[in-house]
């Protein structure tokens, strides 16, 4: 998407310099997708100790194993 914008000349170049590209257009995508990056973490982290998730990683391994050991017959039948 093409756009107009009035960014400050030393802000640019500042951008430019803290992620090491020369295009103008790429340095403020890397910095606009890092600015969302770190509200998605803050947003994440604000949710600690408000979830509640109640998984049962054993069980879950077992019932991986199981399935892992039923695929295994249905090739060797097929051998």
């Amino acid at each position: 998407m093409r756009a107009t914008l009035n960014i400050p000349d030393d802000l640019i170049s500042e951008v430019q310099k803290a992620t090491g590209e020369k295009s103008k257009t790429k340095a403020i995508a890397i910095a606009m997708k890092e600015f969302i990056r770190q509200k998605k973490i803050k947003q994440l982290i604000a949710l600690r100790g408000k979830v509640q998730i109640d998984y049962d990683w054993k069980k879950e391994k077992e019932l991986e194993i199981k399935a892992q050991k039923e695929r295994e017959k249905l090739l060797e039948r097929k051998r």
